[in-house]
């Protein structure tokens, strides 16, 4: 050990302050410090006493450490100060305790009592506990609130950049919607390239993401062991204060209170009406009461970290053993489930009847509102298995899916298909509707039909396959189209001359001519025939394509639970623990001491700690 004087400096070449070994120790080092203006300088004094001079670059202290740093050997040493009784102060100086102190090795050659399994025995209890000290203030610095909330406000902005930018898409999607220049958004800064580097397409499952997530779990976990649970334990020991003057003078009482001429029995029937569990123990004629509720809210922190952790399971779950993708079928068709599916991670799996079953559509339809909108379009869907037998079926909607087998398949987005058009040659409109025409007039038709019926024929129904416009050209929005050649050069693969139709919705098709020119609109219901390039054409039907959107979600009921949980363990956070003492003694003077405390709603509990002390029957 080693003492420090209280001498103040005469100037700055005076001796400040010395340090010395005592006569337990093998080795003498002096220290002594010096101030001058702006530096202060320390002198040691080695066992050799060779003096060496040190500028401190840090000088701290407070009531029980003082930290040196000095320049030269860039090593901290803490001065750890007690007072003795004659008024010296005994210093330890870098890291007195011997506990924390290494064990020396045995240098060859000179007399030692311990032997090599005692050397690493020693050892081995130094090195473990430093380990566990290590440990601890690890486990301190991750459940510091700060940290979490920094690891919940990252989570939730990943999570706000999944839900605004669409999941899991083509790479020609994100090209296509996601341009590079001024067109991107977010000032330009915001696209496909951006995207698909960082991993924004399917950031759910990004190791950024995954791993934010197992540091909140850490933290959570951190904190329920070192704070939530010794909580918890403290308060569910409880024991009964003997000590009258400990109720009256304790400064961790919220109320206390000494009441005369009252008795115990009474205070405990009061508090057990209120909900108070209540314990009574008799010594020596003397009486001792300890009362409690609410200790569940002490519990409930705990369970709310649970539920978080089951929350945050339930997500990590889903995305490394979840499928998902997205799918367009057309009316009348049918598909595999698993062609659906995309394995998000290698430990996902495709269910075996994913593999098997299909499901075909039905039938699609969409509600219009009177503006012309769409409000609703709704899926007729059918689960077919291997058999070829119907074991499911379902009219989904926007949000309300199909489930069936673990697989949820969303009602996302529609399509056009096809269009069917009815080609009637114009001599046979003629015919039907001129039979009063001349004969010169109706053989100049017939001329007309027989030049356009050499490429068109004869009336015929045509299913024409439809495409997305959508941002190509100049058109913008939802707008699909077709193409039906006519001519001589029908079958060209170059330049080729027909009547282009286009759709926005079901409701019309709008319909141009072999030079562009605009001929009018036709509705698929009124099989009204238009003329257009020569021939008469009619729109029969727009066949829909439905966008389903499917996925596996194994996380799902953990992920509700955790919510459940999380709703109702923080309500029960909310509630007070309140615990009230009572001591009597059988000394003559009948006086009851009281004291109680609440770790929430302080105001509350004082008003019902004066109600039940103002309810207590005087005995005279």
């Amino acid at each position: 050990m080693m003492s420090i004087s209280s001498a103040r400096p005469q100037s700055h070449r005076q001796n400040s302050s010395c340090f010395s070994s005592s006569s337990k120790t093998s080795q003498r080092t002096t220290t002594t410090m010096r101030r001058s203006r702006s530096v202060k300088y320390c002198c040691l004094l080695s066992s050799s006493g060779v003096e060496e001079e040190h500028k401190i670059i840090r000088f701290s202290r407070d009531a029980t450490t003082t930290t040196i740093k000095m320049m030269m050997t860039n090593k901290t040493t803490t001065i750890r100060k007690k007072k003795l009784r004659g008024g010296r102060v005994v210093v330890a100086a870098n890291g007195g305790d011997e506990k924390n102190k290494a064990p020396e090795p045995t240098i060859r050659g000179t007399n030692t009592t311990r032997t090599k399994e005692e050397e690493d025995r020693a050892f081995n209890e130094f090195l473990m506990g430093d380990i566990k000290k290590t440990f601890k203030k690890a486990l301190k610095r991750v459940s510091s609130l700060p940290l979490a909330i920094s690891e919940f406000g990252a989570i939730a902005g990943f999570s706000a950049l999944g839900t605004v930018i669409e999941q899991n898409k083509s790479y020609a999607w994100y090209v296509e919607n996601y341009p590079v220049g001024e067109d991107a958004p977010l000032f330009g800064m915001l696209d496909f390239t951006f995207i698909l580097n960082s991993g924004l397409d399917h950031v759910y499952t990004t190791w950024y993401f995954l791993s934010l997530l197992s540091l909140l779990a850490v933290s959570l976990t951190a904190c329920t062991a070192t704070k939530q649970l010794p909580v918890w334990r403290v308060a569910a020991k409880w024991k009964f204060i003997k000590k009258p003057k400990f109720l009256v003078n304790s400064k961790t009482m919220d109320e206390r209170e000494s009441v005369k001429d009252a008795s115990v029995i009474d205070l405990a029937n009061s508090l057990a009406e209120r909900g108070y569990q209540v314990f009574l123990r008799e010594e020596d004629k003397e009486q001792y009461l300890y009362a409690f509720k609410g200790l569940i809210g002490r519990l409930a922190p705990i369970g709310v970290h649970f539920a978080l952790l089951l929350t945050l399971g339930g997500c990590a779950y889903s995305a490394l053993g979840g499928l998902g993708g997205s799918i367009m079928a057309p009316e009348d068709t049918s598909f595999t489930i698993a062609d659906g599916l995309t394995r998000g991670s290698p430990l996902s799996k495709v269910p075996k009847f994913a593999k098997t079953n299909q499901v075909f559509v039905k039938d699609f339809t969409i509600d219009y509102l009177p503006s012309g909108q769409v409000s609703q379009f709704y899926s007729n869907l059918s689960v077919i298995d291997e058999k070829g037998n119907e074991v499911d079926n379902k009219v989904i909607s926007v949000n309300v899916p199909l489930r069936y087998g673990g697989v949820t398949m969303y009602q996302t987005d529609w399509s056009m298909s096809s269009m069917r058009v009815t080609v009637i040659p114009k001599v046979e409109v003629d015919a039907t509707n001129s039979d009063t025409n001349s004969e010169s007039s109706s053989s100049s038709k017939s001329r007309s039909s027989s030049s356009s019926s050499s490429s068109i024929g004869k009336r015929e129904e045509l299913v024409l396959p439809m495409a997305n416009l959508e941002n190509k050209g100049n058109f913008k929005g939802k707008i699909w189209g077709t193409f039906l050649p006519i001519g001589d050069d029908a079958d060209a693969s170059e330049n080729k001359k027909g009547i282009s139709l286009v759709a926005r919705d079901f409701q019309s098709v709008a319909i141009y001519d072999s030079k562009g020119a605009f001929v009018g609109v036709r509705r698929p219901t009124s099989k009204k025939p238009i003329d257009v390039d020569n021939i008469s054409l009619v729109v029969e039907e727009i066949s829909g394509a439905t966008g389903l959107e499917l996925k596996t979600d194994p996380g799902v009921p953990f992920v509700y639970a955790g919510f459940a949980g999380l709703l109702v363990t923080s309500f029960l956070s909310l509630l007070s623990h309140s615990q009230v003492w009572g001591v009597q003694k059988n000394d003559g003077n009948k006086v009851l001491y009281v004291s109680g405390t609440s770790n929430r709603g302080k105001e509350e509990f004082r008003v019902e700690f004066d109600q039940v002390l103002d309810e207590l029957p005087e005995y005279i």
